[in-house]
């Protein structure tokens, strides 16, 4: 973890970018729902269900990254760190439930097609135009979104990029399945739900990967090991610690919280072993970040 950016400017830029994603995901999901109407295509409708989910998606991560920015108070003395892993899980179960709908729906109009005859709609020129045009929206908007989501270390904000991905992918097999069917004729109409049902195992993949360390840090699941012996390492480089009894770690929203038990020199008065703690957490909040939360409890060594 690189050290993070003053927190009022990095609530700005992830307000910022969100707000960007939000009047663009409310552009497409109305011109996504306009054209799959006018232009008969089932496969556009479903995507601009999709863009609605984004819509959806980014006032979550705008009202918990508002929240997640406030300072500790008398009800969270530890802050509001987690309210931004809480968007995270969010949006990963989000993509999780949207995909497996996608793949669902595509796949039963496959089966129906091939084992009733169910008829599939040639899709207008209107949708075809209208999934290009998402295609490139959606990838600008994944490039930017995830550049502030890494710059800013959020979680939340690289997870609602990763929503922007899976939206252009989805654009992505809503053009070729419409553009098979409207170029190709009848008999590549199947092209259409077959390529959203593909797609979508992708989006479901893609939110398996966000949920999985979304809720190991809504269980307080320790930090890696590499980064708790980093931690280790920074305690030992001051002079007057002997050793590390017991480290504890864990994460709070974008930021840690450590609470280590040192050794010291026995006979050392309080005010020293105090300087020395503070020298510690100095050291560690100029790794990690001035939000770092510390603990430290002091030992005596013999």
């Amino acid at each position: 973890m690189v050290t993070l950016s003053d927190p009022n400017r990095r609530s700005r830029r992830i307000k910022r970018i969100t707000m960007v994603g939000c009047l663009c995901n409310l552009l497409l999901t109305v011109g996504k729902f306009f054209s799959g109407f006018v232009g008969h295509s089932g496969a556009m409708i479903a995507d601009a269900v999709h863009s609605l989910s984004d819509l959806l998606t980014d006032f979550v991560v705008f009202i918990f990254i508002s929240i997640s920015g406030k300072p500790s108070d008398k009800n969270h003395d530890y802050g509001h760190g987690k309210f931004e892993t809480l968007a995270t899980a969010i949006i990963a179960v989000t993509l999780i439930i949207i995909g497996a709908m996608l793949c669902s729906d595509g796949l039963t109009k496959v089966y129906r097609y091939l084992r009733f005859g169910d008829e599939l709609a040639r899709p207008g020129l209107i949708a075809l135009l209208m999934a290009f045009v998402s295609i490139v929206a959606k990838e600008w908007l994944f490039r930017i979104t995830r550049c502030v989501g890494k710059e800013e270390n959020s979680r939340s904000v690289i997870a609602n990029a990763w929503h922007h991905r899976s939206d252009a992918y989805t654009s992505v097999a809503t053009f070729i399945g419409i553009g098979c069917a409207f170029l190709l004729g009848r008999g590549w109409m199947i092209l259409e739900p077959l390529s959203a049902a593909v797609v979508s195992v992708f989006i479901i993949k893609v939110g398996f990967q966000m949920a999985v360390p979304a809720f190991r840090d809504l269980l307080e699941q320790s930090l890696p090991d590499d980064i708790e012996e980093e931690i280790e390492k920074i305690i030992c480089s001051e002079s007057m610690v002997k050793g590390v009894r017991r480290i504890r770690t864990r994460n709070i929203g974008n930021y840690y919280a450590v609470e280590a038990d040192i050794l010291m020199d026995g006979g050392l008065s309080v005010a020293l072993s105090h300087a020395a703690t503070q020298r510690v957490e100095k050291l560690l909040r100029g790794r990690y970040g001035q939000p770092t939360h510390i603990v430290i409890h002091v030992e005596p060594f013999s």
